[in-house]
């Protein structure tokens, strides 16, 4: 029986000798790949926590102490060694685990995360809690140092600081962000000037020193000054000092022994500490460490050469890839275009943009109400700003996007990639709420694509448009068609027929982006059992296109309403809501996602579950008709 079978909880890794800590961490590196191999992850973040994660579990009890993941997409090492070892092969697939933590997976994860930059302000809500509730334990917060670029990390510090509470603060710095190692005497001093027999002395020499009336007290100023200045002026940790924090680090985060010694010296302190851990992003895997970036975010790959696993499937050009040309293209044309992301040039496909105009280009960091702001700024000097950020992220800069560019009705092009059922990262990445958390705000202009070609058409349109805008496009591949050789510019809030039928249609389907193809599909199996289907492309979310629904209304009689965000809110409301300003009376069923978090699993079948494939609307539509007899007889 290896090593890792033998531990279902952490209690059973303490059991371990010491030295065998370094070969548990090789076999948890051996399953992360094994597991990501088959299913895609996070896999270079996890691979380079894996000294830390066994070291914090061997020094700290877990649920006692409880440990906070920033993100929690480095938590695959955690999860193996808190009792879901058995479970891990069935992580970011449907009912299976989730990629990040979870609080009804495990008591050890106390606090779920999906979006960084959180973890020290609900560390230390959790170390206040427990404080007022008279319970002990240390609380540690793990984040790394990407998530340290966020603004709530340092409100966290700040808040942390003044209380000075217990708390542990863990940075995983690897290189992204804090100074570089600043050597072995910094090493030396955070070793030495944390430990226990240090401690006691500082405490006895505190104490004699007190005892004296007269220059006692002043004594001991000047020795905690001096010490406090020496040891800051030979690492890089004056912010947190600044702070009131005790600063530790930088240690080596792969080597087991110094992160166990200062663990355990960090027990023994009191008030809030910052241990900096050194890691190398990828570890134990070549093709990971020479490109941590590629393999942050992995699909199926090969083990031997790092080769993403083939599909049987011609390779189609994604949504990304597709903003991501027309974005070159329009800097070529427009020197006001200026692109900006928060820490994801890679993902959100503005890497081509950034090579090709460095200068016109930022990266924020994890910061995205900066980069709102930031954007709003610019806009005021003349630029066309285009803040590319995944739908999910957009979210946390809500109140920017309110005050500071819709408010001034300033010309900034929001662009939110991942919109809609995102897939196996779960519900903390769908970006199923843009349509409603947009939707409301006066001057916002909203598109979303159906195609590719729609897509560059829309990117061109929203450099025109004075004022705000937002186009939200899908995860995943475009359909594939032929690129026409000449941008349109769309008219504002025209919205379009797709098929129209000679007889007198039974409904209307009336989509808003991608889902247009799939209830295209749904109209030819509805015109096989006779039902004639009106199927509209709505293009604008807002403004809606008035007098095409109003044609659509009075032709049909009944509309169906599809789109691939939260129903409450979303665009078929705003469909209502306009038919019924209009006076136009209209029989109308509206799918979408109902009142529900949508869990983990492959676009595919989160799409079946929640009636959004051709099923889907094809049962929605027989039964707005009164057909619901076909509709059984098709489920």
């Amino acid at each position: 029986m290896s090593l890792l079978q033998q531990i279902d909880t952490p209690l059973d890794l303490r059991k371990l000798p010491e030295e065998k800590l370094t070969a548990v961490c090789q076999e948890i590196r051996e399953q992360i790949l094994e597991v990501m191999s088959n299913n895609g992850g996070h896999l270079a973040s996890s691979l380079g926590v894996v000294e830390l994660t066994v070291a914090l579990h061997y020094v700290f009890q877990s649920p006692l102490d409880p440990i906070i993941w920033d993100v929690g997409n480095q938590a695959y090492a955690h999860k193996l060694i808190t009792g879901r070892r058995e479970r891990f092969a069935t992580i970011r697939r449907y009912g299976g685990l989730s990629g990040f933590t979870h609080r009804t997976e495990s008591e050890h994860d106390p606090f779920g995360a999906g979006h960084a930059s959180t973890s020290i302000s609900a560390a230390l809500g959790i170390a206040e809690g427990k404080r007022l509730k008279g319970e002990k334990g240390k609380v540690v917060a793990v984040i790394g140092d990407g998530g340290m670029t966020g603004g709530l990390a340092f409100e966290a510090l700040n808040h942390a600081g003044s209380l000075k509470r217990d708390l542990v603060v863990v940075l995983n710095d690897n290189g992204m962000f804090i100074s570089p190692r600043v050597g072995a005497m910094s090493a030396w001093l955070s070793r030495h000037l944390t430990g226990a027999g240090f401690n006691r002395l500082r405490k006895r020499v505190k104490e004699l020193l007190v005892s004296w009336p007269r220059y006692g007290e002043d004594a001991v100023h000047f020795i905690k000054r001096f010490l406090e200045s020496s040891k800051v002026f030979l690492t890089p940790g004056i912010l947190f000092e600044g702070l009131s924090f005790q600063y530790v680090g930088p240690v080596d985060g792969h080597d087991i022994k110094a992160l166990l010694d200062i663990f355990r010296n960090v027990q023994t302190m009191e008030g809030p500490v910052v241990v900096h851990v050194r890691t190398c992003k990828g570890k134990g895997f070549a093709c990971a460490e020479r490109d941590p970036s590629h393999f942050h975010g992995v699909s199926p790959f090969c083990i031997e050469n790092g080769e993403p696993k083939k599909s049987p499937t011609k390779t189609l050009p994604t949504y990304t890839d597709v903003f991501s040309e027309t974005m070159v293209a329009l800097g070529e044309q427009d020197q006001r275009l200026v692109a900006i992301t928060a820490a994801m040039p890679d993902g959100t496909g503005l890497s081509a943009f950034a090579e090709r105009f460095p200068e016109r280009f930022y990266d924020v960091g994890i910061a995205e109400g900066h980069a709102v702001t930031f954007a709003a700024g610019l806009a005021v000097e003349g630029f066309r700003p285009v803040v590319a950020i995944y739908s999910t992220f957009l979210q946390r800069a809500f109140d920017m996007v309110v005050h500071d560019v819709c408010l001034q009705k300033l010309p900034v092009t929001f662009v939110l990639d991942r919109a809609g059922i995102v897939g196996e990262d779960g519900p903390t990445h769908h970006g199923l709420y843009d349509l409603g958390y947009l939707g409301m705000l006066p001057n916002m202009t909203i598109m979303a694509p159906s195609d590719e070609n729609e897509l560059i058409n829309m990117l061109h349109t929203s450099l025109d448009i004075n004022g705000p805008v937002a186009v939200r496009f899908p995860r995943g591949s475009a359909l594939g068609i032929e690129r026409s050789e000449k941008p349109e510019r769309l008219e504002i809030g025209k919205g379009r027929l797709v098929r129209v039928v000679e007889s007198k249609p039974q409904l209307a389907v009336l989509c808003i982006g991608h889902v247009l193809d799939t209830a295209l599909k749904a109209a030819d199996l509805l015109a096989g059992q006779g039902i004639e289907v009106m199927v509209a492309d709505a293009r604008f979310a807002k403004p809606i296109d008035k007098q095409m629904l109003e044609l659509i209304a009075r032709k049909c009689g009944k509309i169906l309403t599809v789109e691939e965000n939260m129903l409450a809110g979303g665009f078929g409301q705003m469909v209502r809501t306009c038919l019924e300003s209009m006076g136009i009376q209209v029989r109308m069923t509206h799918l979408g996602v109902g009142d529900m978090f949508v869990p983990h699993g492959d676009q595919k079948t989160l799409r079946k579950a929640v009636g959004l494939d051709v099923g889907g609307i094809t049962k929605a539509a027989l039964e707005l008709v009164g057909k619901s007899d076909v509709s059984a007889r098709i489920a």
